[in-house]
C-alpha cells in the first residue's frame, strides 16, 4: 500500500457503515455457493475526479475480510481510468465491501472536486485567496466533509459552532442595541484569543461593523462586495473581507477580484458524485 493518511472514521463507524447495508449478511452471495471463492476488485475513476475517501474504502475492504492496496491517495487528480483502489479476498469480502465502499468514493470525490474548481476559479482573481467550506454537510458527516475540502486544497470555514466566534443577526437580534464596537470590546475580553467574525447583509451593516476582525459579506453581488471592501478598509485597513452565499465556481472569480480574501461556500456539500467504475476479476 502506498503512503496515504489515517482514514477519518474509527473502525467501529465503518463496521457500522458496513451492517447498515449488510446486517445479517449476503443472501445472493451466500445462496449461489460462491462465497470462498477467491477474487479481486478494481476501483478506476470514470469522471475525472480529485480523488477522496480512498483510504475509507480500503478500510471497509480489510474490515469485510479481504486486502486492500491504495493506489491513488486523497487529494490526487485522477483523470479518467485512473486506479484508485483495489482489494483481493474471498468473493463474499469483496461484495460485503463493494457498494459501500463504491458510493463514499464517489460522494467524497464529488465534494472535493466541486472545492477544487472553486479554488481554481477564485485563483484566477486572486491567487492567495482562501475557499472556505461551512459547516452545511449532512449531518453526521462532517468528518468527510472536511476530509473532502482539504483533499481540494481548501479549509473549513468553521468545524462547529464550539471553536469560532460568528455574530449573526439573529444573535444581534438578543443585544438590545448595544454599540458594535461595545460588543466586539466584550467578544475580544472574553475570548483574547479568537478572532471575531461578524456577518452582515447591507452595506450600511457593513460600516457599523467595519472594525471586526472579520466582515462576512452575505449574499453581496461582486460589485457591492469591491465598494463595501473599499470603505471598510479606508476605515479599518486590516480587516478581513470574506463573501458568502452563493459562492460557486462560475461566480469565484468575480468575488476574489473584488477583494474577498475567503469565499465561505456551501456548494460542494451539495455537488454530485463524481463516477467511479468497478471491476470485478476472478
Amino acid at each position: 500500500m502506498i503512503h496515504a493518511t489515517p482514514p477519518v472514521l474509527s473502525d467501529q463507524q465503518l463496521h457500522q457503515i458496513l451492517t447498515e447495508d449488510v446486517p445479517f449478511g449476503d443472501l445472493t452471495t451466500d445462496s449461489l455457493g460462491i462465497a470462498a471463492l477467491p477474487g479481486r476488485i478494481r476501483f478506476f475513476a470514470r469522471d475525472p475526479m480529485i480523488a477522496c475517501g480512498i483510504e475509507e474504502a480500503a478500510r471497509l475492504f480489510e474490515l469485510s475480510g479481504a486486502e486492500a492496496e491504495i493506489r491513488a491517495v486523497s487529494g490526487t487528480q485522477a483523470p479518467p481510468e485512473t486506479l484508485l483502489l483495489e482489494a483481493g479476498g474471498r468473493a463474499d469480502a469483496l461484495h460485503r465491501g463493494w457498494k459501500v465502499a463504491q458510493t463514499l468514493v464517489e460522494w467524497c470525490s464529488g465534494m472535493a472536486t466541486s472545492a477544487a474548481d472553486i479554488l481554481a476559479a477564485a485563483r484566477r482573481g486572486d491567487p492567495d485567496v482562501l475557499v472556505a467550506g461551512t459547516r452545511k454537510n449532512v449531518p453526521g458527516n462532517r468528518r468527510l466533509a472536511v476530509k473532502a475540502f482539504h483533499a481540494a486544497g481548501a479549509v473549513m470555514h468553521r468545524h462547529g459552532l464550539s471553536e469560532t466566534l460568528l455574530v449573526f443577526a439573529e444573535h444581534r437580534l438578543f443585544l438590545d442595541g448595544e454599540p458594535p464596537a461595545q460588543t466586539l470590546a466584550r467578544l475580544r475580553r472574553r475570548c483574547p484569543e479568537k478572532r471575531v467574525v461578524v456577518e452582515v447583509a447591507t452595506p450600511e451593516e457593513a460600516l457599523e461593523w467595519a472594525e471586526a476582525d472579520v466582515l462576512q459579506l452575505e449574499k453581496f453581488t461582486p460589485e457591492a462586495v469591491a465598494e463595501v471592501a473599499s470603505a471598510v478598509h479606508a476605515r479599518s485597513p486590516a480587516t478581513v473581507v470574506a463573501a458568502a452565499g452563493g459562492i460557486n465556481a462560475k461566480n469565484a472569480e468575480a468575488y476574489a477580484r473584488a477583494g474577498a480574501r475567503v469565499l465561505v461556500t456551501t456548494a460542494p456539500h451539495l455537488a454530485p458524485p463524481r463516477d467511479v467504475q468497478v471491476r470485478f476479476a476472478r
